[in-house]
């Protein structure tokens, strides 16, 4: 028999043989096995069986029992076992005959078909028989009754009345069995110490137990209870299950060893290795490390399911045969690492019998996943450990089979403890610590908060998963990726995008389809910080220059905008690419399903969310903007480029619209126009470009505004119309095409933008007898010599010397010219300036100080754009000592077509609340016009002695110096 001879396993033979034989001196005849799942119950009762037959074939009895208490007449043995009942078909037990009770299955095992016809009604009905029915099934024979899984019987029948038929039937079992002489009965009940069940019929196992009980104390004879293997005999029972044979004294070299190796490192292992006990467990259980029966029996044994002894010898039978057939470097002993969760046989006597499927996940992802995707375990190994023990799997098998355990207490190890499961003579302690440093970092499963134990986690820490998949995204399609999405996010309608230009050869300088171009620098070729002093020698060439050698001179340098990345945000942008990949990989079918069910669901949301994140990303980092500007970076004599930064807040606006916020902040510097914004003053157009000579085509002034920097980028040929029309209906243009004249007061053409239409400045047509029309004459008089007027081939100097000023002091100087209807305004003084707000007003009050006018009255403002209007309402009502007036006119239409006109006239403050409404609404609008004038009314005058007036324009452009191009007028009534 290869059983081992457990005492338990003895003392069962010796008191139910003695009982059976009538030998012995067992005074009861009735017998328990109190045992846990996997306590050698069944080889117990297998044992049993084969003595009540006489031994047959066994050759080593004496091993088991006295051979003199081997029962040596025939036995008749009658075994139930409730797992292969069928209670509503009955069991074929042969001879026609169904068995649907204990009793009639026992019946018919002892006295045939006979016997079975004494309790047929009892069993077809289902009620239980006598103890003399019982006991005339005995005969004059020796009786064995075994009943096992009862308690699975007990679910079988519920609501059938079974649990009172059972209780009757055991105490009619019992009162015969008693009663008769060389009769025994075994039973089996899944309960611990304590009476709790351990299994899945837990419930009726304990009713049961109580149900015995009470039997026993009515009959006044207890039980004998026997545990067939006791906890200091798994080792022993195991070792020979198992092997063959085992050599001690090669035994005895391996332990020493070992010992020598616990007592070098004892400083950094577990208490176990410093105990002078443990080198005689290891005699005891060799050659299995101490840790690995201690770890099963301490922790694995702790979970439901686990039979103790039949558990450990299917796990560890695997084991011994992977690690005979592999024969690894370091198997001196069988450690826990050897146990190879890779199997699928190995995996399943956890995650199945165990019922921790669970675990799936984490031993697919972190121990052992299958070909086609390495677990984390084996990537270390390949990348850190090639040549070595496979140190990364090692610890991961070691950490996961401590982590099976019922109580949370119990679940995993400590570092010392991890190295004291792993040190053999062939391994090295200091690949132990890498593999588990390295291990612990970068798995998804490990409990990872900083005081917990080295143990997994059922679900995965999701942070992990991803920043794991992060790492296994390929750098080229990461690279790949981003330039294709930030060419998609800064694509648009407004520029003409220029992805990652080389040099000044990939810029073209020509009208194209006449959007202004959006020249994108690749983040791998520049990035800048938002203190920047000097233009970039790479956008300063693009700039200037063009053709395919880079030596040709730009033309259209008001055509390009330059769109560089932040140097402390790149990182970030291309963190966020990877983010995406990798939750993009993970969605996949076939990986998300690894994951916990709600994890799936983050993951999907998390990927969705990672599109907006990754725009976002990418607009922070793409903020510097360098544009055309004569106020250009690095001061006169520079590439006449000014930089400007896109604030975090207003990057993250509107995701994946990169030119949008483009748009926004060169509008913020009054750099851009488009269709909805107002044009520019036709006096600054003309005073700004060489139509101040008198006259340009259409197409040559729309040229103009690509060419000079000082300009306006006109993102829109409808901005231009639009200031053609202004300068008409105001009287600063006249517009020639063919024999179409249009000048203030006429019905407004259609503009036309090419080289057939001409812009006359109002003065210069005048002056060559374009302006006003020339009555119709006949055609005799048109022909007659001298009939006309003389035209003069110069053109008229522009107002103000070309200077963008114009001011008057009096009749001699240019004095403004008044309405007739506002005849009281008649005695005013007025003095007037255009011009960029500060420089506007200086020279209105140089123009009254040299008037020899000691103080005005009266100042205003007007101002011909709505964003400049709004920035300088609230400063200009923060002005104190003198009454703030403003008066605002105008309308917008929405995108949706709908139509909002007003008109405002009051205070500073109440304008203020007004913009706070209006700005937004002239922002997000279609069309807009807006025409504002601000007045500062000086109670006495504002003094022109002194610095009275240089402060106050002083506070006025403090924070506005350069914002609006305005016409400001001082007064003196």
């Amino acid at each position: 028999m290869n059983t081992y001879p457990t005492e338990g396993l003895k003392e069962l033979l010796t008191n139910v043989c003695g009982r059976l034989s009538g030998r012995g001196e067992s005074v009861s005849a009735v017998f328990r096995l109190d045992t846990s799942f996997g306590g050698g119950k069944t080889h117990g009762l297998i044992a049993l069986v084969h003595a009540a037959g006489g031994m047959k074939g066994v050759s080593n009895v004496s091993e088991f029992l006295h051979p003199a208490l081997v029962p040596t007449r025939s036995v008749r043995v009658a075994a139930f076992d409730g797992e292969n009942s069928d209670p509503a078909n009955g069991r074929p037990m042969g001879d026609g005959v169904r068995a649907h009770t204990p009793w009639g299955d026992i019946a018919y095992q002892l006295a045939g078909k006979a016997g079975y016809e004494i309790v047929r009604q009892s069993d077809e009905q289902r009620v239980a028989p006598g103890a003399d029915t019982i006991k005339e099934l005995f005969g004059s024979d020796p009786v064995l009754v075994v009943l096992d899984e009862l308690g699975e019987y007990l679910r079988r029948v519920q609501g059938m009345g079974g649990r009172d038929q059972l209780t009757a039937f055991l105490k009619a079992l019992l009162t015969a069995i008693e009663s008769t002489p060389q009769a025994a009965i075994v039973y089996t009940l899944a309960v611990r110490s304590d009476g709790k069940g351990v299994d899945a019929f837990a419930e009726e196992n304990e009713f049961l137990a109580g149900a015995m009980s009470e039997l026993e104390s009515v009959s006044g004879r207890k039980a004998t209870n026997l545990n067939p293997t006791r906890d200091d005999e798994t080792a022993k029972v195991i070792r020979r299950r198992l092997f063959a044979s085992i050599e001690d004294t090669r035994a005895a070299e391996v332990i020493n060893a070992y010992r020598a190796l616990w007592t070098n490192y004892r400083d950094i292992l577990s208490e176990e290795a410093k105990r002078s006990t443990t080198s005689a467990e290891f005699g005891e259980t060799y050659p299995f490390h101490p840790d690995v029966l201690d770890t099963l029996t301490s922790k694995t044994a702790t979970l439901g399911g686990f039979q103790r002894v039949r558990g450990m010898l299917r796990i560890l039978a695997k084991t011994v045969a992977t690690v005979w057939a592999n024969r690894p470097a370091d198997a001196s002993a069988i450690h826990l690492h050897h146990i190879d969760l890779g199997s699928d046989v190995v995996r399943r006597e956890f995650t199945t019998r165990l019922q921790q499927g669970t675990f799936v996940p984490a031993i697919l992802n972190d121990i052992a996943g299958p070909p086609e995707k390495l677990a984390l375990a084996q990537e270390l190994d390949a990348k850190h450990f090639k040549g070595l023990l496979p140190y990364g799997t090692y610890v991961a098998r070691t950490m996961f089979v401590h982590t099976l355990a019922f109580n949370n207490d119990l679940k995993g190890l400590s570092a010392d403890h991890l190295r004291y499961s792993i040190l053999s003579p062939a391994s090295d302690i200091s690949f132990i610590d890498d593999a588990k440093t390295k291990f612990r970092a970068e798995s998804a499963y490990l409990d990872d908060r900083p005081t917990a134990p080295l143990r997994f986690n059922a679900e995965a820490n999701l942070t992990q998963v991803i920043g794991r998949e992060e790492k296994n995204v390929d750098p080229g399609e990461a690279r790949t990726q981003l330039a294709d999405r930030i060419k998609q996010i800064f694509g648009g309608q407004s520029f003409d995008l220029i992805p990652f230009p080389g040099g000044p050869w990939d810029v073209p300088d020509d009208v194209s389809d006449g959007k202004p171009r959006l020249v994108l620098l690749s983040h791998d070729a520049l990035e800048i910080g938002a203190d920047l002093r000097e233009i970039p020698e790479i956008v300063g060439r693009m700039f200037e220059r063009k053709g395919a050698d880079g030596n040709g001179l730009r033309s259209l340098r008001n055509n390009l905008v330059f769109v560089v990345a932040d140097e402390t945000k790149v990182n970030e942008m291309r963190r966020a690419i990877v983010r995406r990949l990798a939750l993009q990989e993970l969605k996949r079918p076939e990986r998300v399903k690894e994951l916990a069910e709600h994890q799936q669901a983050k993951v999907f949301e998390l990927e969705k969310r990672s599109e907006t994140e990754a725009a976002i990303a990418i607009q922070q980092c793409y903020r510097h903007i360098l544009y055309p500007s004569r106020n250009a970076l690095g001061g006169a004599g520079s590439v006449q480029l000014a930089h400007s930064v896109i604030d975090i807040q207003n990057a993250s606006e509107r995701p994946g619209s990169g030119q949008l916020q483009v748009v926004r902040q060169l509008q913020s510097q009054n750099k851009v126009r488009d269709a909805s914004d107002a044009p520019d003053s036709p006096s600054y157009i003309r005073d700004r470009t060489p139509l101040k000579k008198g006259q340009m085509t259409t197409r040559d002034l729309r040229d103009e505004f690509r060419r000079d920097p000082s300009l306006s980028i006109l993102l829109s040929d409808d901005v231009f119309r639009k200031a053609i029309r202004k300068g008409i209906e105001e009287g600063v243009y006249i517009y020639k095409r063919g024999e179409l004249l249009a000048g203030p007061g006429d019905p407004m053409p259609s503009i036309n933008i090419d080289e057939e239409t001409t812009i006359f400045t109002i003065d210069f047509a005048k002056s060559k007898g374009v302006w006003p029309r020339q009555p119709t004459t006949s055609p005799v008089q048109a022909a007659g010599a001298g009939s006309g007027p003389s035209i003069s081939s110069e053109p008229l100097p522009p107002l103000g010397g070309g200077t963008g000023i114009h001011e008057g002091s009096g009749p001699e100087a240019g004095e403004r010219r008044q309405d007739p209807s506002t005849a009281a305004g008649a005695s005013a003084k007025i003095f007037t300036a255009e011009g960029v707000l500060k420089e506007a007003l200086r020279h209105v009050i140089e123009r009254a100080k040299s008037a020899k006018i000691e103080r005005i009255d009266r100042v205003v403002i007007r101002l011909f754009e709505y964003g400049d209007a709004f920035k300088l309402i609230p400063i200009a009502n923060s002005i104190a000592g003198t009454k703030r007036s403003v008066a605002l006119e105008g309308g917008y239409t929405t995108a949706q077509d709908s139509e909002m006109m007003f008109e405002f006239n009051g205070a500073a403050q109440d304008a203020a609340t007004i913009k706070d409404y209006l700005e937004p609404q002239f922002r997000a609008a279609k069309v807009t016009d807006l025409k504002t004038s601000i007045s500062f009314d000086f109670e006495g005058g504002l003094t022109l002695v002194g610095d009275a007036a240089d402060k106050f324009i002083e506070k006025l452009t403090r924070f506005a110096s350069a914002a609006a191009y305005v016409e400001a007028s001082a007064e003196v009534k």
